[in-house]
């Protein structure tokens, strides 16, 4: 009896991450992949806080997330923003609510499809959107500091 070998697709290389520090409250959050993002507070000009990143990379994630039902719907050149806020509770450091709201022309969809096409965005995001599932069941977080 022969058995074949099934080859499996090699698993994508995980992106490292880091961030240096670059001046006076002031970092670059950097990828494996080449990108780089300026990263310091509020009082810093040319910068994004860490809750603007933790925001942004929420309406990033949705926005990716809805990306293909809308596309498919839409045609691949669609336009859509999606503007997040959330004020920061400063007493416990914390976000305790975050508001997304997805701006899309959908004036080309009868009322009932666009509906329909709504409900299917939702979902998607809902299914598949690793940031928002991620703040929604809150997480743990390790730190361990290496010194020299």
């Amino acid at each position: 009896m022969t058995t074949t070998e099934t080859s499996k697709p090699a698993a994508p290389a995980t992106t490292e991450l880091w961030v240096e520090r670059t001046g006076t409250r002031r970092y670059t959050g950097q990828s494996s992949r080449g990108a780089e993002v300026l990263i310091g507070s509020e009082d810093v000009e040319g910068v994004f806080t860490p809750g603007e990143l933790l925001k942004i990379a929420l309406a990033a994630c949705t926005g990716m997330s809805s990306d293909r039902p809308l596309s498919r719907r839409l045609g691949d050149d669609y336009d859509a923003t999606i503007k997040v806020s959330g004020a920061a509770d400063r007493e416990n450091e914390v976000y305790p609510q975050l508001n997304e709201v997805l701006e899309v022309d959908l004036s080309e969809l009868d009322p009932e499809a666009a509906q329909r096409l709504l409900v299917v965005v939702e979902r998607a995001v809902d299914a598949v959107c690793t940031v928002g599932r991620t703040l929604k069941a809150g997480t743990r977080v390790g730190l361990s500091i290496e010194t020299e």
